[in-house]
């Protein structure tokens, strides 16, 4: 019977990097889907195998639609997520799953087919792509480009952001954008990371940048944007931990503050608030090696009785005013 794709999920096991299971959604003919789990063994010495796999995500009974990249189910890591509803994109996919980077790919053709069936869709999406402009439009822009080409200065298509008598440097001819460009006039374009930097970039780096806004995380990394989310997606972290670690760096401080006023108090007290610091300082530490991982739920208690406990405070400081 005649199916067609319409989900994928990749899986990476978190303690054996070589183990790889996928999910494959197929929707029949009668309009039926039909999940199919696999399991893979990516060596690194020599070619990739498939291997029997039992149900294991399955059993999960998890939503395909709500799966996202770098989610964990168990012991499994989601390092691609794709369905027919959303745009598709290889670009954020690893190495793994590169069928021009990785050739190994080739050894197993249950995987490499629905990955490169989702290569041609994402080709067809770009192609498809309303065009901004009419061809009549275009007609337009190339006889204008055509009469400026003639003239030193332009006349008509005044830039209302400039002085009347003024020129855009780009609507200059040659000669004079190379003289602009020698007096310093025409501002330098912003150079791009190249891709060997990063490609240096590791999970340690990023890890440093952590207790960074992530806008100033990319400048001390010396890449844009977007770059470093990206990369951020490749090293399985969905989200920028940034306030996450600030969060518990502030109820440390609270802590802190709460063990000198009680230090004149029994030994009870100062031992229940150097366990909770304790307990916050390795959750701390486990977020900053495992970025995905969520707050405690006892500690967005605490914190939350924390939040309270300073409400109280600056209520009774304004009563006393």
């Amino acid at each position: 019977m005649a199916s067609s794709l319409t989900a994928l999920l990749v899986f990476e096991n978190n303690i054996n990097k070589e183990l790889v299971r996928s999910l494959h959604v197929y929707r029949l003919k009668d309009g039926k889907e039909k999940e199919v789990e696999r399991e893979f063994v990516f060596s690194v010495d020599g070619p990739y195998v498939e291997i029997k796999a039992g149900p294991i995500l399955r059993l999960r009974r998890f939503q395909v639609l709500e799966l996202f990249e770098g989610q964990v189910i168990g012991l499994w890591r989601c390092i691609f997520a794709f369905h027919v509803n959303n745009p598709p994109h290889l670009s954020h996919s690893s190495f793994l799953l590169s069928v021009s980077r990785n050739p190994k790919l080739k050894s197993i053709p249950t995987l490499a087919k629905d990955i490169h069936f989702i290569l041609k869709l994402s080709c067809k999406t770009d192609n498809e792509e309303p065009s901004r402009f009419s061809s009549k439009e275009i007609c337009e822009v190339d006889r204008d480009n055509c009469h400026q080409s003639k003239k030193s200065l332009p006349v008509l298509d005044q830039d209302l952001n400039c002085l009347p008598d003024s020129v855009s440097p780009f609507e200059l001819s040659k000669s004079e954008q190379i003289e602009l460009c020698a007096a310093g006039v025409m501002e330098k374009k912003k150079k791009r990371a190249a891709s060997e930097d990063i490609a240096r970039i590791a999970l340690e780096d990023v890890v440093k940048c952590f207790g960074l806004p992530i806008v100033e995380a990319s400048r001390n990394l010396k890449v844009g944007l977007t770059v470093l989310k990206r990369k951020c997606r490749e090293l399985g972290i969905p989200r920028w931990p940034h306030r996450k670690i600030k969060s518990l760096d502030s109820l440390i401080r609270s802590l802190q503050e709460e063990a000198e006023r009680h230090k004149q108090d029994n030994g009870d007290t100062t031992m229940a608030v150097a366990k909770r610091r304790r307990m916050l300082e390795r959750e701390k530490e486990t977020i900053e090696k495992k970025p995905f991982m969520e707050i405690q739920s006892e500690t967005k208690r605490f914190r939350q009785d924390v939040f309270k406990r300073r409400h109280r405070a600056r209520a009774l400081g304004n009563q006393g005013l």
